[in-house]
């Protein structure tokens, strides 16, 4: 998986706010962003909000993030790369030894008319969201008070202030470079000689293809998929009076173009990563321990501890135990689930913390990094792992496995595979209603009234 060769569970990272966020940011996000990118990214972005806002910097590992969200980490990837591409996060990474430490600096929402203004943002959004609903956004954000018979009367800076003395003194100091705030989209990418090898300086001037005038070009080709010499029919068409290409003409060219000679359907815009259909396609075809190891390798470990103990919460010492086999001793999630997995279903449902510690030092020594790894291990070593656990528990205070755990534990079972346990198929079932194991206690009654010979007399 692409993503582990990125992230790990333990890699550290940090949020740097450069900016103060308003409420109005946090409508922008909701109604215009999440749209675009689905929930996951942006519950990422308002989570990385709120820890950025605490007063003392921290240091987090990406496992509080999947136990926040209650995601996998390739979700956490997944909605990072998202956020960095439609322009809510700049990422920053360094390598230290074996140890990778990020910097997630999040970038303020562009404002509703920046938005609509970009022919990529605002018609993604329209293709999310349909033409009645963009529409109410505009009016809603975009509407202002008509100035028509005003006269504008604002005093300028050399209006109200004056220079006491012209002299300024001499410093060396470099400029700071302004920090874009749109998404990054990198319109040298578009191939802008073909496209002049056609265009006359008498046809289209070179003054005309400002820098702004290009990015507008690039995103519109992009938008639309037209080539070079395609957009040179829209440039030629979108130039004014004054030989000036304005955004405002280029995306009506460009509009137009489309629908005349590609479609009539507003342009669509997909994620080049679409997980969701490869992850249904995938697990169609695999076998349930092929699935069981799917889902180890891809569930916070707190979550596994729920699905084995019938969907309860685990107790805090469980949670802190679980949390330490990946934080504290860099155990991959997949290796820690099948440990905690196994120690559970081998321990009548305990987690005695001295057996789980003795054989995550041995797998740590043995250096596993999968889930199929550790469970093959598993096998191969169970008759040392069950003396050791009777040395953990001084062999006295080991108890029989009782029927429940029985039940567990690994088994052939209405013909399902003996290789996977029972809580494995029974995680997402619903619990059955009270009311199917309800007892008749009139029914009852009736019966012990019988038994004792007073049936007659009750009925009286």
């Amino acid at each position: 998986m692409v993503h582990f060769n990125e992230l790990q569970p333990t890699d550290h990272f940090e949020i740097t706010l450069p900016h103060a966020l308003s409420t109005n940011e946090r409508q922008l996000l909701t109604l215009f962003y999440q749209p675009l990118t689905g929930p996951e990214p942006i519950s990422l972005y308002l989570t990385l909000w709120a820890e950025a806002e605490s007063q003392v910097p921290q240091q987090y590992t990406h496992y509080y993030l999947m136990n926040v969200l209650s995601v996998p980490l390739k979700k956490i990837f997944e909605a990072r790369i998202a956020l960095e591409a439609i322009g809510l996060l700049r990422t920053f990474r360094r390598d230290i030894d074996e140890q990778r430490h990020f910097i997630y600096e999040l970038v303020r929402p562009l404002d509703a008319p920046s938005f609509f203004k970009d022919p990529l943002l605002s018609m993604f959004l329209f293709s999310k969201i349909g033409e009645a609903p963009y529409r109410k956004l505009r009016q809603r954000f975009l509407i202002q008070p008509s100035k028509e018979h005003f006269e504008e009367v604002t005093r300028t800076f050399i209006d109200v202030y004056r220079p006491v003395n012209s002299k300024l003194p001499v410093d060396n100091y470099s400029e700071i470079p302004v920090q874009q705030s749109d998404y990054p989209f990198h319109y040298t990418q578009f191939d802008f000689n073909l496209l002049q090898a056609g265009l006359s300086e008498q046809l289209i001037p070179r003054s005309a293809l400002t820098v702004k005038a290009k990015e507008m070009i690039a995103k519109l080709a992009f938008l639309y998929q037209l080539t070079p010499l395609q957009m040179q029919k829209v440039v030629i068409a979108a130039l004014d009076d004054q030989n000036k290409l304005t955004t405002t003409r280029l995306k009506k060219e460009a509009a137009d173009y489309y629908k005349l000679t590609v479609s009539t359907d507003a342009p669509a815009l997909v994620k080049v990563f679409d997980t969701t259909k490869q992850e249904t396609a995938s697990t169609e075809n695999l076998t349930k321990e092929q699935e069981l190891l799917q889902y180890l390798e891809t569930t916070p470990p707190v979550q596994v501890l729920r699905d084995i103990n019938d969907g309860k919460e685990p107790i805090p010492s469980s949670i802190q135990l679980a949390e330490d086999l990946v934080v504290k001793y860099g155990m991959p999630v997949g290796v820690a689930n099948v440990l905690l997995e196994y120690v559970m279903l081998s321990t009548d449902m305990k987690l005695p913390k001295s057996y789980v510690e003795k054989i995550a030092d041995h797998w740590n020594r043995k250096q596993l990094k999968t889930a199929k790894e550790a469970m093959d291990l598993a096998r191969q070593e169970r008759d040392k792992y069950a003396q050791w656990k009777q040395d953990s528990t001084n062999a006295s205070t080991v108890k029989q496995p009782t029927q429940t755990a029985k039940k567990q534990s690994y088994n052939r079972k209405n013909g399902r595979d003996e290789q996977i346990p029972d809580w494995f198929y029974k995680r997402n079932e619903e619990a059955q209603p009270a009311s199917d194991h309800a007892v008749n206690f009139e029914e009852e009654r009736l019966k012990i009234l019988q038994k004792l010979g007073q049936q007659d007399k009750a009925g009286e």
